[in-house]
């Protein structure tokens, strides 16, 4: 005869399949919620070929900066340009002395600018020289000449105290160009000129000078015109040679000469 299910135990039996349900409800939202999280963790760490990738894209921009700074250095810096005598502050004025007083004058107006206190005003007194190449005895010398004797540079803003001060300098006879209480300031192309611009470097060839004369009488010193006197008809500077007139057999011949084949008697 079969047995009744007893309702009491059919009641526990559902309580706890109820009861194992709602503890596997409650743990599995935590469980979610790990492997979730695991997962996230997973996707922000990066993997070891995306952190070689990451450091392989990362090096050649370094090695492009280095280049970069390596091809900077090694361009030219660019030198300055010389800066022009004319773009001093002031301007420049030519004064007049006598000549062989030129040295004379400036230490004079030199000290006259400082026990007077016009340095503020002016600047600076030059006599234009340049080197010239002569013929003193058979040989080549170079030695200083004034550009134009009688004459000085001076760089200043003019004002009535400042033209006093240069005007009554002893030695000084009188500003150049303009009018002589208002003197006329020399242009950026006299200036330059008389001046030069030109690297430190850089220096100008001396320019030559002969020490003979056309129509000047002088004696040759070497070749089979040796001991010949002779008058001086040609000066060619640029060849250094000079066409001497000398008398072969009662006649005047033209000879062509060195500078260092002929001496002035």
């Amino acid at each position: 005869m079969t047995q009744a299910p007893d309702p009491v135990m059919e009641a526990e039996g559902v309580e706890e399949t109820t009861a194992a349900e709602e503890e596997t409800a409650v743990e599995s939202p935590a469980a979610t919620t790990e492997a979730g999280a695991s997962e996230a963790s997973e996707a922000t760490e990066p993997t070891e070929d995306q952190a070689g990738a990451a450091g392989a894209g990362a090096a050649p921009t370094a090695d492009a900066s280095a280049d970069e700074e390596t091809a900077a250095s090694d361009e030219p810096e660019e030198k300055p340009r010389p800066l022009s005598p004319y773009d001093l502050p002031g301007d420049w004025y030519v004064i007049h002395s006598y000549s062989g007083y030129e040295n004379k004058v400036k230490a004079n107006l030199e000290t006259r600018i400082q026990s007077m206190h016009m340095e503020d005003k002016i600047f600076e007194v030059h006599i234009p020289m340049e080197d010239v190449v002569e013929f003193k005895g058979g040989r080549k010398v170079t030695v200083p000449r004034k550009v134009f004797p009688g004459y000085l540079l001076v760089r200043m803003i003019l004002d009535d105290d400042s033209w006093y001060a240069v005007r009554n300098t002893p030695g000084v006879t009188g500003f150049v160009a303009g009018n002589a209480q208002k003197p006329t300031p020399l242009s950026r192309r006299e200036v330059e000129r008389f001046l030069g611009v030109q690297e430190e470097e850089e220096k100008t060839k001396p320019r030559f000078k002969p020490e003979w004369e056309v129509g000047e009488q002088v004696r040759v010193v070497t070749g089979p015109f040796a001991d010949f006197n002779g008058v001086i008809e040609e000066i060619n500077i640029d060849q250094q040679k000079v066409v001497v007139l000398v008398n072969i057999f009662g006649r005047d011949t033209p000879v062509e000469l060195g500078f260092d084949d002929i001496q002035k008697n």
